[in-house]
C-alpha cells in the first residue's frame, strides 16, 4: 500500500462501515444466542440424551468457560495477524461445531461440540469489538458500541425463543443447525464489507505460561463449582473415574480443584507482572486495570453476567417442570426480555447525554434488581404467565440500559492500540461471569431442589426410605426435568409429583432471589465508575489499519 493510500485510509471513514456493522452484529448474535439457546431446550436434551445434572450444567458452562479462557489469547492473535481473518476462522469453527452438536447422540459428544463452539465464539467476539473500535470514531463510535452491547443483551433473550420454536415445531437438532445458513451469510458479508484491522505496534510473541495458567485456573474453579454436588464438597461422595482409574482419596477432588485454581490465578498475576517489567510479551497487560472505567466496569460486568445467566438457567426448568410450558412457550415467555431490551435501546444515547454513562448503567442495574426480585416473589405452582412476562420485560429494559452503556464505559478511556486486549478482558469477565453464574446458581437450584424434595416426601405416608432416595435422585439428576413424569414411576403417586413440584417452586424462588442479590452487588460495584467519562481525543489515536497516528497523517 502506498503512502497516499495509507493516508486516505487513515483520514477517511470506511464507506462500508455500517454494512460491516450489520455483519459484525450478526456474528455477535449467533454466539450470544448459543450461550442461552440450550437453556430452553435443556429439559428436552436431558430426556433425549439421558444427561446427568452435571452434564446438563456443563452443556452451558463448558461453552462459557472455554469462551472466557481463550478470549484474551485469541484477541491478541487478532491484534497481531488481523481481526477479520480471526473472525472468518472463528465462524468456520463455530459452524462446524454446531453441526457436530446437532448430530450428537450422547452427552459426551454434545459437550465436545459445545467446547468447540466456545473456541469459535472466543475468536469471534473480541475480533468484532476491536473491529468496531477501529472502524468508528467520535459520536459514531458511541452509537456503534450501543448497537454492539444491545445485541448482546437482546440476543441473550432471543436465543430461548428460537430454541423453543425449533425444538417444538421441528427438533432440538435445528437449534444448532440454524447456525449453518447464518454462518454462510456472515462469511460472505465479512469478505465483502469488513475491513482488515490489526495493531501494528503489538509486541510479537506468545505468552505460553500466561495462557496455561489462566486456562488452568479458570477451569479448575468452574469444575469445582459444578462437580461439588456430584463428588462431594469436602469428603468424597462419589469417586470420579477415567477408564480403570478412580479417585483414591477420602478428600474430594473438589477442594483440590479450588486450591489449584486459586494458586494458578495467583501465579498468573505474578508471571504477567514479571514479564511486563522485563519487556517480554504478556497475555494480559495488567496495567490496563489502572484505567478506572475499565477496572470497575469489568467487575460490574462479571457480576451482572453471573446473575443474568444463572437466572436464565433456572427459569426454563421451572416453567417447564411446574407450569407445564413447552419449549416454545418458554421461548415466547423469555421473548418479553428481548422486547424490553430492543425497545429501550433506541433511547440509551439520549439518556446517556442526560445522565452520563454511569447514570444509565446504574439505572439499568437498579431495574434489573427490582425485576428479578419481583420475578422471584411471583414464582409459584400457579404463577400467571403475564405477570412473569411483565417482570422479564422490565428486566429486559434494565439489560438494554446497562449492557450497552457498560460496554461504552468500559472501553471509553482505552487507547485504540490496546483495544484488542481491553475488549478481550471485558469479554472474558462477561463469559467468566456466565460460567460462574450457571455453576453457582445451578448448584443452588439443584441442592435446594434435592433437600426440599426429600423434606416434602417425608410428609407423605407410604413412601419408604429406598423409594424416597430413588425419587430424590431422579429429581436431582434431571434438575427437575423429570418432575412431569414422576407420578408414573414405580412407588410414586400424584402426591409425590405435587411434593416435587412444590420443591421446584422453592428452589426456583431461592435461586432467582440469589440472582437478584448478585445483581445488587453489581449495582454497588458501579460506585467506582467515573462520574463522567472523558471522551477520547481522536487526533493522537493510532490508526488500527496503518498503525500511524491520525494527527500525523493528516
Amino acid at each position: 500500500m502506498s503512502d497516499n493510500q495509507k493516508q486516505s485510509t487513515a483520514t477517511q471513514p470506511n464507506p462500508k462501515r455500517w454494512f460491516a456493522m450489520g455483519i459484525v452484529s450478526l456474528a455477535v448474535s449467533i454466539i450470544i444466542m448459543d450461550a442461552t439457546i440450550v437453556n430452553v431446550i435443556l429439559p428436552v436434551l436431558i430426556k433425549d440424551l439421558s444427561l446427568s445434572v452435571s452434564e446438563a450444567e456443563w452443556s452451558n458452562s463448558i461453552y462459557a468457560l472455554v469462551f472466557a479462557a481463550l478470549l484474551i489469547t485469541v484477541g491478541r492473535m487478532g491484534d497481531l495477524f488481523g481481526r477479520r481473518r480471526l473472525l472468518l476462522v472463528g465462524i468456520v469453527i463455530f459452524v462446524a461445531a454446531s453441526v457436530l452438536a446437532a448430530t450428537s447422540g450422547t452427552g459426551t459428544m454434545l459437550l465436545t461440540a459445545r467446547l468447540l463452539q466456545g473456541v469459535g465464539g472466543a475468536m469471534i467476539l473480541p475480533s468484532t469489538l476491536s473491529t468496531v473500535n477501529a472502524m468508528f470514531t467520535g459520536r459514531e463510535r458511541g452509537i456503534a458500541f450501543a448497537i454492539w452491547g444491545s445485541t448482546i443483551g437482546g440476543m441473550a433473550a432471543v436465543g430461548p425463543l428460537v430454541g423453543g420454536w425449533l425444538a417444538t415445531d421441528f427438533s432440538w437438532h435445528w437449534a444448532f443447525l440454524i447456525n449453518v445458513p447464518i454462518g454462510i451469510i456472515i462469511i460472505v458479508g465479512t469478505i465483502l464489507w469488513v475491513p482488515e484491522t490489526r495493531d501494528a505496534h503489538a509486541q510479537r510473541g506468545v505468552d505460553i505460561a500466561g495462557i496455561a495458567l489462566s486456562v488452568l485456573g479458570l477451569s479448575a474453579i468452574v469444575f469445582g463449582l459444578i462437580e461439588g454436588q456430584s463428588y462431594g464438597w469436602w469428603q468424597t461422595d462419589a469417586a470420579p473415574a477415567i477408564g480403570n482409574w478412580s479417585w483414591p482419596f477420602d478428600l474430594s477432588p473438589v477442594p483440590v480443584a479450588f486450591a489449584l485454581g486459586v494458586v494458578s490465578l495467583i501465579a498468573f498475576v505474578l508471571v504477567e507482572n514479571a514479564k511486563a517489567r522485563g519487556g517480554r510479551p504478556v497475555l494480559l497487560d495488567l496495567g490496563l486495570l489502572r484505567i478506572r472505567s475499565l477496572r470497575y466496569g469489568s467487575i460490574a460486568a462479571l457480576i451482572v453476567a453471573l446473575g443474568e445467566f444463572g437466572m436464565l438457567f433456572a427459569l426454563p426448568l421451572y416453567v417447564q417442570s411446574v407450569l407445564g410450558f413447552t419449549a416454545l412457550n418458554t421461548g415466547v415467555l423469555v421473548l418479553a426480555l428481548a422486547i424490553g431490551t430492543f425497545l429501550i435501546s433506541g433511547g440509551t444515547a439520549q439518556l446517556g447525554r442526560r445522565l452520563g454513562g454511569r447514570g444509565v448503567v446504574r439505572l439499568g442495574l437498579f431495574l434489573e434488581v427490582v425485576a428479578v426480585a419481583g420475578l422471584a416473589l411471583s414464582i409459584s405452582a400457579t404463577a400467571n404467565a403475564w405477570v412473569l412476562a411483565a417482570w422479564l420485560f422490565l428486566y429486559g429494559v434494565g439489560v438494554g440500559l446497562a449492557t450497552a452503556q457498560l460496554t461504552n464505559v468500559i472501553m471509553v478511556d482505552v487507547p485504540v492500540a490496546q483495544s484488542g486486549q481491553a475488549s478481550g478482558l471485558q469479554s472474558t469477565v462477561r463469559q467468566l461471569g456466565s460460567a460462574l453464574g450457571i455453576a453457582i446458581l445451578g448448584t443452588v437450584l439443584v441442592s435446594t431442589l434435592a433437600a426440599t424434595t426429600a423434606a416434602n416426601l417425608n410428609d407423605i405416608k407410604g413412601v419408604d426410605a429406598a423409594t424416597q432416595e430413588q425419587l430424590v435422585s431422579v429429581v436431582k439428576q434431571s434438575a427437575g426435568a423429570a418432575i412431569p413424569e414422576l407420578s408414573s414411576m414405580p412407588g410414586s403417586s400424584a402426591a409425590v409429583q405435587t411434593a416435587a413440584e412444590s420443591a421446584m417452586v422453592t428452589a426456583s424462588r431461592v435461586t432467582t432471589l440469589s440472582a437478584a442479590g448478585v445483581l445488587l452487588l453489581g449495582l454497588l460495584a458501579t460506585v467506582g465508575l467515573p462520574a463522567a467519562p472523558v471522551r477520547r481525543e481522536e487526533a493522537p489515536e493510532s490508526d488500527a489499519v496503518t498503525g500511524k497516528s491520525r494527527s500525523a497523517s493528516k
